[in-house]
C-alpha cells in the first residue's frame, strides 16, 4: 500500500495527507465534523490503487489553520477549502469522497458544480441536516446566544498523554483503539501540562441556520456524477433510513450499499467500504 505524504496547500493554511501517484486521476477526500484527514488512513491506501487521494484537514480541524478571532464556522464556508485544493493542484475535475460532514460538502458541491466532479463517493451522508420552518427562529436565537457566550466557555480538557486522548475518543465515538488513534494522532497538540484537541472550539457551536428538507432535495437533484453511497446498518439516528432513501431517489443512477457497523465504517471496515465504493 502506498505511504501517505504530508503536505501544506500553498497560501491556504490547509494541511493534507496524500496517497498514490500524483499523475493519477485525482480524488479529494473530506472528513467528518471534528475528525481530520487521519480518518482516511485505512481507506485511502486502498483507493490509491485507482486514484491520487488528497485528504484535507478542513479549516479549523487537524493541522489546518483556525479562522481569525471574531469569525465563525458554517459548513458552506468550507467550499472555500475545496476551491483552494482545486486551485493548488490545477484540477479542472476531480472525484470527491466524503464522510459525514464531508459527505454533505461533497454532495452539495457536486450539485453546485457538476462539471467539476467526475465521481461522487459518499460514506454516511448525502446532503446536510435539515430543519423545519417552525424551528427557524429558535434555532437562530440559540446559535446567536451560543456565540455571545463563547468567551466564557470552559477551557479545553488537557490530557496527560496522547493515549488518554485516544481513550476519550474511543468512549465518545464508540471507536476501536486503532480507529481513534488515526484521528487523534493529528487531532491533538502539546500544551502546558499535557495535550489538548487541536480543532477550533468554535466548531462545536450550533449552526444558526439550516436548509429545509425540500431545499435539500432540490439541491441534490443537481448531481450528475456517478454516485455511490455507503450507509451503516442499523441506521445512524440522525440519518434515518426513510430520509436517506428519499434523498437518494433525487440522485440519478445512485448506487446505495448498507454495511453492518456504525458511523465510522470507513475506518473500521475499510476493505468492505472500498469494495462498495468501487475502489478495491
Amino acid at each position: 500500500m502506498p505511504a501517505a505524504e504530508e503536505i501544506t496547500l500553498a497560501d491556504s493554511g490547509l494541511a493534507a495527507r496524500c496517497w498514490g501517484d500524483p499523475a493519477g486521476p485525482p480524488l479529494l477526500a473530506l472528513h467528518g465534523w471534528l475528525d481530520n484527514a487521519g480518518s482516511f488512513d485505512a481507506l485511502a491506501p486502498l483507493l490509491a490503487r485507482q486514484w491520487y487521494v488528497v485528504a484535507l484537514d478542513l479549516r479549523g480541524h487537524g493541522r489546518s489553520a483556525h479562522l481569525p478571532p471574531g469569525a465563525w464556522y458554517h459548513y458552506v464556508d468550507a467550499f472555500d477549502d475545496l476551491a483552494a485544493a482545486f486551485a493548488c493542484f490545477g484540477w479542472k475535475r476531480a472525484a470527491l469522497l466524503g464522510h459525514s460532514l464531508g459527505a454533505t460538502l461533497a454532495s452539495l458541491y457536486a450539485g453546485l458544480y457538476p462539471e467539476r466532479v467526475s465521481r461522487l463517493l459518499l460514506v454516511e451522508g448525502l446532503g446536510p441536516l435539515s430543519g423545519v420552518p417552525e424551528d427557524a427562529l429558535q434555532r437562530l436565537r440559540g446559535g446567536l446566544d451560543q456565540r455571545a457566550a463563547f468567551a466564557s466557555r470552559r477551557p479545553l480538557r488537557v490530557f496527560d498523554s496522547p493515549e488518554q486522548a485516544v481513550q476519550a475518543r474511543m468512549k465518545a465515538g464508540g471507536l476501536s483503539a486503532a480507529a481513534a488513534s488515526a484521528i487523534v494522532s493529528r487531532g491533538i497538540e502539546a500544551v502546558e501540562g499535557g495535550w489538548t484537541w487541536s480543532s477550533d472550539p468554535r466548531l462545536t457551536l450550533a449552526s444558526p441556520i439550516r436548509f429545509t428538507e425540500p431545499e435539500v432535495l432540490a439541491m441534490l437533484a443537481g448531481i450528475r456524477a456517478p454516485t455511490r453511497l455507503v450507509l451503516a446498518e442499523p441506521a445512524t439516528p440522525y440519518l434515518p433510513a426513510e430520509v436517506m432513501e428519499r434523498r437518494a431517489a433525487q440522485v440519478r443512477g445512485i448506487r446505495v450499499a448498507r454495511l453492518a457497523g456504525h458511523h465510522h465504517l470507513h475506518l473500521e471496515q475499510a476493505g468492505d467500504v472500498a469494495a462498495a465504493l468501487g475502489g478495491a
